[in-house]
């Protein structure tokens, strides 16, 4: 999968912008504020709705500028496709092939774009919800159904949620426990799936990049105690989340993490072994998306220059383009050793929203 074409209209600082993509390393270089990233966010934003930079979307549009309008033409298993949105009113609206699409679920099947950026350590790290989007985005992308099953499940949740927060009466609750068991089984056995094959594919990275610290384990957290329903777990906690006013079991509440033989905690890792402890858990996400697709997903690195020392930016982009992955790459450089093992094959030079080819 790849970008062949990406039009970006009133995005941050960038006014306007027509690129025209490789297929492997694409280079994006230029001072601070230049809009480096910005472009890098265009691609994030078609394939996921949202920023890698802020949950806030009213931010992304130019201030008294044209309305923020994005296009991409994505080759994917030789079919090539036509991607569009635009932001009116607040919300997003989507094209997909020309025609419009009242769900953008569609869309984001269409294109897959994993990123790696300076805030990627909080995956292990940062709080559960980082690392339930991880899994999710996953399951997304090679189990045909997860996004309907989601919607159901958050349904079933913001019901329940009401009824404890307003004191609903007792029956109305059963009803509600048992939908919300009902929505949330799919999608904890979905998570559960991906996740038994994630570990093992991540065991195989990690050996590969952070051998020094020992075996690692993958560990789950369901959000309830599996030996039971969760419409069991549900009526045994429900004095408790009235008096919370919130669904205290369920998926909305799991969690994983990663533990290793010479640091069974998160904090025990440095900064910089969380940072390549996150890009391990990229690669193993590409590798299972490969294997369930038949091809790779667009790696957007924003910065990958100033978050990692240069042989692991070399390890690193050597798998993924050893993959056959398209990469989106920035930074204010690239150092020497790095342009002269892996030459982009389009190199961009941004600077005060203008976004100009080299190569």
């Amino acid at each position: 999968m790849h970008l062949a074409e990406l039009r970006i209209r009133g995005l941050r600082n960038i006014t306007s912008a027509e690129l025209v993509l490789a297929e492997g390393l694409n280079v994006f270089v230029g001072p601070n504020g230049a809009g480096k990233t910005s472009v890098l966010e265009a691609a994030y934003l078609l394939s996921r709705g949202g920023s890698f930079r802020t949950h806030a979307a009213e931010h992304l549009q130019q201030r008294e500028g044209e309305s923020l309008a994005l296009f991409a033409r994505i080759r994917s298993q030789s079919r090539l496709r036509q991607l569009g949105m635009l932001r009116e009113a607040g919300r997003w609206v989507a094209r997909l092939d020309g025609e419009s699409s009242s769900k953008l679920a569609e869309l984001f099947a269409a294109s897959a774009v994993m990123c790696f950026e300076p805030g990627s350590h909080a995956l292990v790290s940062g709080g559960a919800e980082g690392r339930r989007g991880f899994l999710d985005w996953g399951v997304f992308h090679v189990e045909h159904g997860h996004a309907e099953r989601m919607r159901r499940f958050r349904r079933a949740l913001r019901q329940r949620n009401v009824l404890l927060k307003q004191n609903g009466d007792e029956e109305q609750l059963t009803l509600w426990d048992r939908e919300l068991s009902d929505a949330a089984e799919p999608v904890a056995q979905a998570r559960e799936t991906y996740l038994a094959r994630f570990g093992q594919a991540l065991s195989l990275v990690l050996e590969q990049h952070l051998p020094e610290l020992g075996q690692a384990v993958l560990r789950h957290r369901p959000g309830w105690d599996r030996s039971i329903s969760l419409q069991q777990a549900l009526h045994d906690c429900r004095q408790r989340d009235r008096a919370l006013g919130h669904t205290t079991r369920g998926p909305h509440r799991a969690d994983w993490m990663i533990a290793f033989a010479h640091a069974p905690s998160p904090e025990q890792l440095s900064r910089g072994q969380e940072k390549l402890c996150a890009i391990a858990c990229l690669l193993a996400q590409v590798r299972l998306f490969q294997e369930s697709r038949g091809e790779s997903p667009i790696i957007v690195f924003d910065d990958l220059c100033s978050e990692l020392d240069v042989a692991h930016q070399a390890s690193a982009l050597g798998t993924l383009i050893e993959s056959g992955a398209q990469i989106l790459l920035s930074g204010t450089e690239i150092p020497d050793a790095l342009r002269t093992r892996f030459p982009p094959q389009r190199w961009f030079h941004v600077e005060q929203g203008q976004v100009r080819a080299m190569i």
